[in-house]
């Protein structure tokens, strides 16, 4: 358990505090996936771009005059299958990094809400619900994780 949640002692019971160890390891779940596709998106640009430019110095430049000799040229080098696979590879690769992006995204915000909507249940006595502010504003400032409001 995180060590910010764990000195949450008097604010919180034991069943509160595992409710935001949940929310934070959803979180770093979902923040993981977000970068991991933005550096697959990135790497599918740039792969294609360089491919691209290659088919046009080595294909289309030289053999512009004919759509078969252009063909017959992308066929004949095997680099191209290469460069096309790696390419499709990738783009699949960020297919499945951003659903299972969209997934932990729609984890993280259903358990989020679940806190949002339970707050009255959690803190139940009249101390704990004052206090419940530092607990959300600890969240906020430590794991950017907003429990104040459903909406992002």
């Amino acid at each position: 358990m995180e060590s910010s949640i764990k000195m949450l002692d008097d604010r919180t019971d034991q069943a509160t505090r595992q409710m935001l160890q949940k929310v934070v390891e959803r979180k770093t779940k979902f923040d993981t996936f977000k970068l991991r596709h933005l550096i697959a998106m990135w790497a599918t640009m740039f792969l294609s771009f360089c491919y691209f430019i290659y088919l046009y110095q080595t294909v289309m430049k030289p053999y512009s005059y004919s759509f078969s000799a252009m063909f017959s040229v992308f066929v004949n080098q095997s680099a191209n299958l290469y460069f096309l696979v790696m390419t499709v590879g990738l783009y699949g690769l960020m297919n499945v990094l951003r659903a299972k992006r969209e997934k932990a995204e729609k984890e993280f915000h259903a358990l989020r809400c679940e806190i949002i909507d339970k707050s009255k249940d959690l803190w139940k006595k009249e101390d704990e619900w004052k206090n419940r502010h530092t607990v959300f504003e600890m969240m906020k400032a430590n794991y950017d994780i907003n429990l104040y409001h459903e909406n992002k």
